[in-house]
């Protein structure tokens, strides 16, 4: 009798070490694909389908590094501003003028950041072939596998 409840013991302490492991290497994937985000693997699917040249290739690469340490800076004072206005709302005496104030810095610098990156945009596409170009103007990196957009019944 000893001798069962102990084997059923260790069974259960193996199995759930086995799904801790698992559970963790799930978590790290989940982690990793976010931080790479899924347009990344769209955007990167987009650029195989242009059939680029070497150079366009290169030529989009050191214009994407650009545009990266160009916002890098910008979003990092997004970020901190957003979490500024979020302390601005939750705190016991809000102060609208204030609050205001960082709601138009949160958007002047969003607005920066869409020029910068419609400005790569335009560079990238004024190297494209006709063809290019279409396949180009086309993709759409929200769309789902090209059913239509994502949304909350939509999300992978």
């Amino acid at each position: 009798m000893r001798t069962k409840i102990l084997m059923a013991i260790m069974l259960m302490s193996i199995s759930s070490v086995l799904f801790a492991q698992t559970e963790e290497v799930v978590v790290k994937k989940m982690y990793n694909r976010q931080q790479m985000g899924p347009q990344k693997d769209k955007m990167r699917e987009a650029v195989q389908r242009l059939n680029l040249t070497d150079v366009q290739k290169e030529s989009f690469k050191a214009g994407m590094i650009a545009t990266q340490k160009k916002l890098q800076p910008l979003k990092n004072e997004l970020g901190e501003a957003e979490a500024h206005q979020k302390t601005l709302v939750t705190s016991e005496k809000s102060d609208l003028a204030a609050i205001n104030k960082n709601i138009e810095q949160i958007g002047a610098l969003r607005i920066e950041i869409a020029k910068i990156q419609i400005k790569n945009r335009m560079e990238m596409r004024a190297q494209l072939n006709d063809e290019q170009r279409l396949k180009f103007d086309n993709f759409n990196p929200k769309m789902r596998d090209g059913k239509g957009p994502k949304g909350p019944k939509g999300m992978k």
